[in-house]
């Protein structure tokens, strides 16, 4: 890296970015630490300093002054019993000689030059009080907070909102630029990267298979891996039957993406006919004036009200996948949570093929449980850790009454497995065995050992790498057309809903901002906020 330069480390979860960085700073595990080969070079001021051979001590005068890190997740990397403040204080008082006066002004200058809204206030919150977004601005000010000559962003953006994401890659770029820092940007998503980046080198089991400039990369990709990766974000410009994974261009090393989509492209007449298809019938299911407010009590009782749904009407057709799509808060989860009851509604009715569900729920509550079903976004903390995979498997189908005894169970749990694209052998494995996208195949297999009709997807991929995202993706779309599923599709990224959802409705605080068919709300949006989410998606 050089001075002033934006380089984008770029490949999938255990590609070795991230040990690649923090090797840099000598912060990965202890049983990791010891390097076979190669060197590790920083120039000091025309000194060069063998970083790879310093002592921890050594080392601890150069993390945050010479080289500062911003983590992927601020709510685990920011104390949770320190305020804002004091964390950015204590990074300033470790490194640099000023008085306590002086470093509550750098700390509020800090704040003040992330953007956060009255700095002040941020000093004294704790985390918890703080957005996603809000948090994220802390751990920058902090990486800042000793004027390092360069700055490492781990995946900083992939827990937020496409709009926030969008103002935190360019609150880093423009910071970068002002402080003429060398930056390393590490990031699974090269469109993502095509924002910030002035050179990419991609990685892919612990090798850079491709390092070229931004502009030279994406003019002309070389490798099959490179040219995956960027074929396997849902494209906003082409309406695909299914997207393109790794496996696709590694196989046939001589394939494109112009060729990939010219082969996988929707034919307008078909979308026509399902459209036909699906709204000539009744509604499976229907949502009337729903509305859901919460009570945030204070201290001595008293607390404000939130209104997290405000008369929220809408239809879901058998065989549709209807996406619903908003930033954090808008009411998104709230909604799925009401489907399934999670959550009880404060006004309006559900109503299942006809019927309001809290009659279907009293006289049979597993019946409808067993026809609505819910993937939830982030599959490790919904997976027993303690129970092996069929186990979880088996106990969903014997809730239900499904299968005659454990013999017929076991087998359609295997056969769920191979379903979702496990293997056989996975049933006797733990879930911690599992990668973050195989984690959520499980998931998967759960929903549909109970036969649903209706599957809810809360933010599901949105964890996940583009490229896992995009198997999962086609998985569920398969999974679709076999089982004759209806989806409703949760997620802050117009991109994927625009190439899974046959109807998208957008939400913002709490209602309906419009509804309508993805290239309808593409091409000519009725919402400012609307077109603020398509502005946002990364590489449009």
């Amino acid at each position: 890296m050089h001075q002033g330069e934006m380089l984008a480390l770029v490949g999938e979860s255990g590609s070795g970015k991230s040990v690649t960085s923090l090797s840099s700073m000598q912060l990965i595990p202890q049983m990791a630490k010891q390097i076979d080969s190669g060197e590790i070079w920083y120039d000091k001021d025309g000194e060069q300093i063998a970083l790879h051979s310093l002592s921890e001590k050594e080392m601890q005068s150069f993390r945050t002054k010479e080289i500062a890190m911003i983590f992927q997740e601020p709510m685990t990397a920011l104390n949770p019993s320190m305020t804002c403040g004091k964390q950015v204080y204590e990074a300033i008082n470790t490194h640099l000689s000023l008085n306590s006066e002086a470093i509550k002004k750098r700390c509020l200058e800090l704040f003040e030059s992330v953007e956060l809204p009255d700095p002040k206030r941020i000093y004294d919150s704790y985390p918890h009080q703080l957005s996603g977004g809000q948090k994220q601005r802390v751990m920058i000010a902090m990486a800042l907070s000793c004027d390092p000559k360069i700055l490492i962003a781990d995946e900083p953006t992939t827990a937020l909102d496409v709009t926030v994401q969008k103002e935190i890659l360019e609150l880093i770029k423009r910071l970068q630029k002002k402080e003429n820092m060398a930056c390393l940007f590490i990031s699974h998503d090269l469109e993502l990267v095509r924002e910030v980046a002035d050179h990419i080198a991609v990685m892919q089991h612990g090798k850079i298979v491709e390092n070229k400039s931004k502009a030279a990369l994406f003019k002309k990709p070389e490798h099959p891996y490179t040219k995956a990766l960027l074929a396997c974000r849902p494209n906003i410009h082409k309406s695909l039957k299914r997207l393109a994974t790794v496996s696709d261009f590694l196989e046939n090393e001589a394939l494109d993406a112009a060729e990939f989509y010219a082969q996988n492209e929707c034919e307008p007449e078909q979308v026509k006919k399902s459209r036909e298809a699906y709204y000539s019938q009744a509604p499976i299911m229907e949502v009337k004036a729903l509305s859901k407010t919460y009570t945030d009590k204070g201290f001595f009782g008293k607390g404000t009200e939130v209104k997290a749904l405000n008369k929220v009407s809408l239809e879901l057709f058998k065989g549709e996948s209807l996406g619903i799509v908003g930033e954090s808060g808008c009411g998104k989860s709230t909604l799925s949570k009401c489907l399934v009851q999670l959550e009880k509604q404060n006004e309006g009715s559900i109503l299942y093929k006809g019927t309001n569900i809290k009659e279907l729920l009293s006289s049979a509550p597993l019946s409808y449980r067993k026809k609505v079903q819910m993937i939830f976004q982030d599959p490790a903390s919904t997976l027993n850790p303690k129970m092996r995979v069929g186990a979880i498997l088996i106990e969903a189908m014997k809730v239900h009454h499904i299968g005659n005894n454990r013999a017929e169970r076991m087998e359609k749990a295997v056969e769920l497995l191979e379903k979702v694209g496990l293997e056989a052998e996975h049933f006797k494995r733990y879930p911690h065995e599992f990668s973050g996208g195989q984690k959520q195949r499980i998931g998967v297999a759960r929903a549909l050992a109970l036969e649903p009709e209706i599957i809810i997807c809360d933010e599901s991929v949105s964890a996940l790498d583009v490229s896992v995202q995009a198997q999962v993706l086609n998985l569920l779309n398969e999974l679709k057309e076999r089982f004759s599923l209806s989806y409703i599709f949760i997620s802050h990224d117009l991109s994927v809903v625009k190439h899974f959802c046959d109807r998208i409705v957008v939400l913002n605080q709490g209602c309906i901002e419009e509804t309508g068919f993805p290239e309808d709300l593409f091409d000519k949006a009725k919402s400012d906020y609307t077109r603020k989410l398509i502005e946002a998606i990364p590489g449009k």
